[in-house]
């Protein structure tokens, strides 16, 4: 399964969010079932800024938000995402 994060973060703000989007990152790396991340930025709006992890199954993604340190390092960062549904189901398998 995977996981779209967006976050509406002015460009000057930008340097400082991919240092925390970064240690989020790292701290959720550590997690059973964690399988990659990446941080991109949208080419026509460049105040919208996306996280994108993918994860073993929705269970593991859900679970690796419970430990303290993820609590500290990566809810914080997001919780001040785009309010809007996160975890999708890769269909990859049904396209023909």
């Amino acid at each position: 399964m995977f996981v779209v994060i967006r976050f509406r973060v002015g460009e000057d703000a930008q340097a400082e969010f991919a240092v925390r989007a970064r240690a989020a990152i790292d701290v959720l790396a550590k997690q059973k079932g964690f399988v990659s991340a990446q941080v991109g930025r949208n080419v026509d709006d460049p105040e919208l800024l996306a996280l994108n992890m993918e994860w073993e199954n929705v269970g593991s993604y859900r679970r690796a938000l419970s430990p303290y340190e993820v609590k500290l390092t990566a809810v914080p960062l997001l919780s001040q995402a785009v309010d809007e549904p996160t975890a999708y189901e890769d269909l990859a398998e049904l396209l023909p």
